[in-house]
């Protein structure tokens, strides 16, 4: 999917790094539940933007809303 965007423009490359097993789940290269290496290569080769669920997220799963 990222290299069918890659060549349209404009396009948003953007690959989301679950690394927060406490919240969500943690995908990296030695993960059992995935792996996360490949395209995380490719990402840092080509320039394209990876977005780090544990640093870059405060809230993954909102609380109910309050009314």
């Amino acid at each position: 999917m990222l290299e069918w965007a890659a060549v349209r423009k404009p396009s948003l490359m953007l690959i989301v790094h679950h690394a927060d097993a406490e919240r969500e789940y943690e995908y990296d290269r030695k993960s059992a539940v995935g792996k996360l290496d490949k395209a995380w290569d490719e990402a840092v080769a080509k320039g394209w933007i990876v977005v780090d669920m544990k640093r870059d997220w405060k809230i993954i799963f909102p609380t109910a809303s309050r009314e």
